[in-house]
């Protein structure tokens, strides 16, 4: 039998919310962690424009490389996969404070490499959905042809790799609340390339 584990604190969505056995239900992560756990996040492939304001020599067009880095003139090697864009303009721009006098950053994701998500479990097909934009945990499950009668209805998880912890998050849902037809709720939970759903 698995122990819920309460977490508090949640907009840090820290490690000890993750690994095996341990979850946050989704329904728990309060509006703040939701959207966040909903914001786009950088992935190996994609290509950033980065430029910094007034240094025209500093600015660069980059791809993320499959190690996940990317090299910025002056600041040199960051990592940038599974970071948000502003996060990660916040980062560069803190790099840049050693060499420029309050350095102003904008940067934005050109172009998004394909990714894909996988589900296994208890569903009828299960397998690697592409990625496409908007691509729900609802829409995720119905190509997957929804939950098989083996399913545990309120055994739902979503483990998500996150860059500010060791271990994935481990989102936990329940059948009844994925079909409700409120697009703010656990059905429109947005997925990311690489998140893998799990049907117990």
């Amino acid at each position: 039998m698995y122990r819920r584990f309460a977490c508090l604190g949640l907009i840090g969505l820290s490690a000890a919310c993750s690994g095996p056995g341990r979850y946050v239900w989704y329904s728990d992560l309060g509006h703040n962690a939701a959207a966040a756990a909903n914001e786009y996040v950088v992935s190996p492939g994609d290509t950033l424009s980065i430029r910094v304001m007034g240094h025209e020599d500093l600015s660069t067009k980059v791809k993320v490389r499959a190690d996940g880095r990317i090299a910025v003139p002056i600041v040199g090697e960051i990592n940038a996969s599974n970071r948000r864009p502003s996060e990660l303009r916040s980062d560069i721009e803190a790099r840049l404070k050693d060499y420029v006098v309050m350095p102003t950053v904008t940067l934005n994701v050109d172009e998004s490499a394909p990714v894909k998500v996988m589900v296994l479990g208890e569903v009828p097909r299960p397998g690697v959905i592409p990625l496409d934009p908007g691509l729900s945990l609802a829409t995720a499950l119905a190509l997957s042809g929804g939950v098989t009668d083996y399913a545990s209805r309120d055994r739902i998880f979503v483990l998500r790799t996150m860059s500010t912890a060791a271990e994935p998050l481990r989102i936990r849902f329940t059948w009844e609340a994925v079909t409700r037809t409120d697009p703010r709720g656990a059905g429109g939970f947005l997925l990311r390339g690489g998140d893998l759903i799990v049907v117990e």
